[in-house]
């Protein structure tokens, strides 16, 4: 066995093959995986294997794509066989809300050159005889889906990652993952040790027990899962041909055919954890014992729609172990805490999704970063707060509701609340309907009297537009508070300070105090890992400001550079709430309450200063993310009620109130502003983002030669607003945009109703050269084109008068 490796897999089932196949793809050919018992062990060998390509996330649908088309490749490069059966997959609509989720689906697959199409009911009895399409609304196919042999797809990549050199080790377990002073690792086993500047837990059902070697705790949890085969059914013997997978979701079960057979699965309400406290390391090729009563309701579905399945025999039940993750979406990416360590872990439809994660992870290993952005699914979603409870509340939520459609703007309350601020029962007593930032309750909006008190989920325009619009006038007519404490929040001190920000953002950083600036951070890509504002409180001393959901994600970037001596990086989002007050009426509001210079002329835009208000301390900068004017104030978190409230006692004067993140999202969408995740990205660069002139080459910084490679390259695509002809949906974010002939031609990043100017309102990308403000092209809003023209300012403010206290 190899004593020196450039990387250590742990872990022999689908996923820890595949990555090691990559990253001997990527020519990273002295690699070892350890697997302490057989290829496919844990919950490989026992999986369905269905295979489907799309997802409700755009960037998964093409990692997805990416494998489903990979497996042919695979057979005929390594000669094993994969077991590939492409029948085809049909996907029943049932409810309106499940139409409009294929019918977007579908306007993906045409941006993206994908096959997933509707059908006539005519043509689906032909494909699958055997189903009773009576009550279906909608019928897609899409040609490619069917399944795989779990174990001949894990033995293929095996296979291939040997014969380019890769060592695969079985039945060696890992008994140690320690950490080295220069940012090496020693894996210990039975068989010796191997020094490697990279760990890969892969360890599937034991990911929770090999992360805790290196002194990780990851937000996992085992399930039970079952699923049964029938005997041969007839009609099947006599077709002599493969019928097509049936995904009805509404019923909430899976159907296929194995053998003359049909394998049905269910994700029952009535879920089983399993190893709560730990994964048994004698576990193996075992199963649990039937249980086909928590199923019997699924499975009378699956009946009705399918009449030959209550007909036949059942043949074998297999009811086995299955990890997940509080989201059900993979753990994955290295750990922001730690050098070396990468984990891909909880992968819940692995055979759609193991190529696809393999290719990015050996990208993210061997290049520093993946080519698509993969935040959404990035472990450093979560962090300390998602500790057991809340996972075993999310996970028994994502189970039991497995296909039930993730609307967008949906927030789950399975689990919550995690983490509140002082202000939160306050907010509650005010009407408040919270959504969840990166653990941290924050108000999404405020019900007023006879307004609803919950908020309903759907695709088109639900209870709160209403509600959410009130608060956008009021601010953009008066004045409007917003709690914006749920901000990532980081303070830099001491003489290194200055240099230490100016090596790791863009942007050179203020000179003088009381001075701000905006800045990205750039990639290994050369895009946008970040956007941030610094200001400069004293001659030693910086606040930055950047995305609360991104905060550990931005800890990879942080610890990249070298802290001079003496000089000290600290997250203050703990300890640290802040509200933004905005509005025409802003500076009015805030004066009764400083005695601060709020005039243009001794506070002008940009800038800070240490201010009392209602007798709490606060920063104060003049700045503000609607576009309006405002000031953010950020003060200790134990005054964080006594100055929410003397704001919102001085705010009852004048009309203005409290106003949430829903309108928040409206109001910045007007301006035209970018939103770190969905509108700026790794994948985009500065000059495609408008934030190239922000990025300056007369300095170093993080990542500068990777910007140098790009800098000078035209945009692919280029970020613009467009007005929406929308009635009742407004877009929200992946939306596919089209030219008039029909061509893919871009996608929407952000949208919402912009309601102070009467508009629905998109921030998309579209692919450069193509259009010109005043041009019309086709958003599939609903999966159905509506005619959409690019702008060529936004629509609210587009000088910036409101904002700087000029107009």
């Amino acid at each position: 066995m190899r004593t020196h490796a450039q990387a250590v897999v742990i872990g022999g089932g689908l996923i820890g093959c595949s990555i090691v196949y990559h990253l001997a793809k990527l020519g990273w050919r002295d690699v070892i995986l350890l697997e302490r018992s057989e290829l496919t062990s844990g919950s490989t060998w026992h999986a369905a294997a269905n295979i489907h390509g799309l997802h409700d996330v755009t960037n998964i649908s093409r990692l997805q794509h990416y494998t489903m088309t990979l497996y042919k490749q695979l057979e005929a490069e390594t000669g094993q066989g994969c077991g590939i059966f492409q029948p085809g997959s049909l996907y029943l609509a049932q409810t309106e809300a499940r139409e409009h989720q294929f019918r977007i689906q579908a306007a993906k697959a045409c941006r993206y050159g994908m096959n997933f199409h509707e059908i006539r009911r005519d043509e689906a009895e032909r494909l699958h005889p055997l189903v009773d399409f009576d009550g279906i609304r909608c019928i897609m196919y899409e040609p490619d889906g069917g399944n795989v042999d779990p174990s001949g797809v894990t033995m293929a990549y095996a296979a291939g990652a040997r014969q380019m050199g890769a060592e695969i080790m079985r039945f060696t377990p890992v008994t140690g993952t320690e950490p080295q002073p220069d940012g090496s690792w020693i894996v210990r086993t039975d068989k010796g040790d191997i020094r490697t500047p990279w760990v890969v837990n892969a360890a599937g059902l034991w990911a929770r027990e090999v992360a805790r070697m290196a002194g990780i705790e990851l937000p996992l949890i085992p399930t039970e899962h079952q699923y049964f085969v029938t005997e041969t059914i007839p009609a099947i013997a006599d077709l002599g041909r493969r019928l097509p997978s049936v995904a009805d979701r509404d019923g909430e079960y899976y159907l296929r055919q194995e053998g003359l057979g049909l394998l049905v699965g269910a994700y029952e309400k009535n879920m089983k954890f399993w190893a709560e406290d730990g994964t048994p390391q004698g576990f193996g090729h075992e199963l649990f014992a039937d249980d086909l009563e928590r199923i019997e309701p699924n499975m009378m579905r699956a009946i009705d729609r399918v009449p030959a399945v209550g007909a036949a025999g059942i043949k074998r039940v297999i009811n086995g172990p299955m990890i997940w993750s509080p989201d059900s979406a993979a753990l994955f990416g290295p750990v922001p805490e730690l050098t070396g360590y990468f984990c891909c872990n909880g992968i819940i439809p692995g055979f759609s999704q193991s190529g696809g994660l393999g290719k990015l992870a050996a990208e993210w290993i061997v290049e520093g970063e993946p080519s698509i952005d993969m935040f959404g699914w990035d472990m450093a979603r979560f962090g300390h707060w998602a500790g057991r409870a809340f996972t075993k509340a999310r996970v028994e939520d994502q189970y039991s509701h497995r296909f039930k459609i993730h609307f967008p703007n949906e927030e789950r309350a399975a689990g919550r609340p995690v983490r509140t601020r002082p202000a939160f029962a306050m907010q509650k007593d005010m009407g408040a309907i919270f959504g969840l930032n990166y653990g941290w309750e924050h108000p999404l909006w405020f019900a007023a009297e006879g307004e609803p008190d919950h908020e309903t989920c759907g695709f088109t325009r639900q209870n709160w537009w209403a509600p959410v619009g009130r608060e956008a006038r009021m601010l953009r007519e008066r004045a409007g508070i917003i709690d914006i404490s749920n901000f990532a929040k980081y303070s830099v001190t001491g003489p290194g300070a200055e240099d230490w920000l100016n090596a790791l953002f863009a942007n050179h950083m203020p000179r003088a105090v009381g001075r701000s600036c905006l800045t990205p951070l750039i990639g290994r890509r050369g895009g946008i890992a970040g956007d941030f504002t610094v200001t400069r409180l004293g001659a030693e001393e910086f606040l930055i400001v950047g995305s609360g959901m991104a905060e550990r994600f931005h800890l990879r970037f942080f610890r990249q550079i070298p802290l001079p001596e003496g000089t000290r990086f600290e997250s203050r989002t703990e300890a640290i709430c802040g509200f933004n007050v905005a509005g025409p009426k802003a500076r009015d509001l805030l004066s009764g309450l400083t005695g601060a210079d709020l005039s243009d002329t001794a506070f002008p835009f940009m800038r800070s200063a240490r201010i009392s208000a209602a007798g709490v301390d606060c920063v104060a900068i003049r700045v503000s993310f609607t576009g309006d004017l405002g000031w953010e104030l950020h003060c200790a978190e134990a005054d964080q009620t006594r100055l929410y409230a003397a704001l919102l006692d001085a705010g009852r004067a004048l009309g203005a109130g409290p106003v949430g993140s829903r309108a928040l999202m409206s109001l910045r969408i007007e301006k035209g502003y970018g939103s770190w995740g969905r509108d700026y990205s790794p994948e985009y660069w500065p000059q495609e983002c408008g934030l190239d002139r922000l990025v300056k080459a007369d300095k170093d910084f993080l990542n500068k030669s990777a910007w140098q490679a790009i800098a000078d390259r035209a945009p692919r695509d280029v970020m613009c607003m467009l007005e929406i002809d929308a009635v009742d949906a407004d877009a929200t974010g992946g939306e596919p945009i089209f030219l008039t002939d029909g061509t893919p031609v871009g996608q929407v990043t952000s949208g919402a109703y912009g309601y102070s100017v009467g508009k629905s309102l998109a921030i998309a990308y579209l692919k450069a050269g193509t259009t010109q403000p005043g041009d019309t092209v086709h958003v599939a809003i609903l999966g159905r084109p509506h005619t959409a023209r690019a702008l060529a300012e936004p629509p609210f403010d587009p000088d910036g008068k409101r904002l700087r206290g000029t107009g």
